[in-house]
C-alpha cells in the first residue's frame, strides 16, 4: 500500500466510523438515535484506533493536515510530500462521508431538521462566536498535537524506544476520546481540517432531502484553527520540550 492510498484509506475510515456514529445518534429512526455525547466520543476514538492501525505502517498515519504540517515544520517529514498527503486526506474525508450517506440515506431523508443532517457531516459551534470558536479549535489542536508528539516516539528510562505492538494505535485513540469528553463541547473538536472540510464538501454535493446550506461562513474555523494550533504546538515542542 502506498502512502497516498494509506492516508486516503485511513482518513476515510475515520469519517466512516466517526461521522457514522454521529449519524447513528442524530438521524431519525436510527437504532442508535439519542445515544448521546459519550457514544459519539467513543465512536470517534474507535474510528481513530482503526484508521491508525490500518495506515501506520504505510504512511505513518498522519490522517490530518494539521499533523502533517506540524511534522514538516519540525523536519520530521519532507515538505515535498506534504501536498500529496493533504490531497489524500481531503479525498479520504470526502469518500468516508459519501459512504456514511449511502448507508444512512433513508434516515437523512426522514430527518426534518437540516441542522442535524449537517452535523453528521461537519462540525459547528454550540455558541457562534468566530474569534472564540477559532481560539477553541486552536487550543484543542495545540494540546492534541503536543500529546501526539510525545506519544509518537515514547522512550523508556534508558532512552530506548518501546511500543505496544498491535496496540500502538491505542494511545492516540484514547487521546481522541479524552479530547471529545473534555474539550469537545464548544465546537465539536474538529482538530482536523480534512475531517471537517471533506465531509462539508460532500454535504454540499449530495442530494439530501430538505438540507440546508453547508455553513461555509463557519468552514474556515475548523481549517485554520487546527492548522494554527498544530504549528504553534510544533514550535513550542521544538523550542521548549524536545
Amino acid at each position: 500500500m502506498t502512502p497516498f492510498v494509506a492516508e486516503l484509506l485511513g482518513t476515510a475510515l475515520i469519517i466512516i466510523f466517526g461521522d457514522g456514529v454521529v449519524a447513528n445518534v442524530l438521524l431519525k429512526n436510527s437504532k442508535g438515535n439519542n445515544g448521546g455525547w459519550i457514544v459519539i466520543a467513543f465512536g470517534w476514538a474507535m474510528a481513530v484506533f482503526i484508521a491508525v492501525y490500518v495506515s501506520a505502517a504505510a504512511s505513518g498515519a498522519h490522517l490530518n493536515p494539521a499533523v502533517t504540517l506540524a511534522l514538516a515544520y519540525l523536519g520530521k517529514f519532507d515538505w515535498s510530500l506534504v501536498p500529496g498527503y493533504l490531497l489524500a486526506q481531503l479525498l479520504g474525508g470526502m469518500l468516508g462521508a459519501l459512504l456514511v450517506w449511502a448507508v444512512y440515506r433513508q434516515h437523512y431523508d426522514a430527518t426534518e431538521d437540516p441542522d442535524l443532517q449537517l452535523a453528521t457531516f461537519c462540525t459547528g459551534p454550540a455558541i457562534r462566536n468566530y474569534p472564540q470558536n477559532f481560539l477553541t479549535e486552536l487550543l484543542a489542536t495545540f494540546i492534541f498535537v503536543i500529546a501526539i508528539l510525545f506519544i509518537s516516539k515514547p522512550m523508556d528510562a534508558s532512552g530506548l524506544a518501546f511500543g505496544l505492538g498491535a496496540l500502538d494505535a491505542l494511545p492516540v485513540a484514547l487521546l481522541v476520546l479524552g479530547m471529545g469528553l473534555s474539550l469537545g463541547g464548544p465546537t465539536g473538536y474538529a482538530i482536523n481540517p480534512a475531517r471537517d472540510l471533506g465531509p462539508r464538501i460532500m454535504h454540499f454535493i449530495l442530494p439530501i432531502k430538505g438540507k440546508r446550506d453547508s455553513d461555509w461562513a463557519y468552514s474556515w474555523v475548523p481549517v485554520l484553527g487546527p492548522i494554527a494550533g498544530a504549528l504553534l504546538a510544533a514550535w513550542v515542542f521544538q523550542t521548549f520540550l524536545s
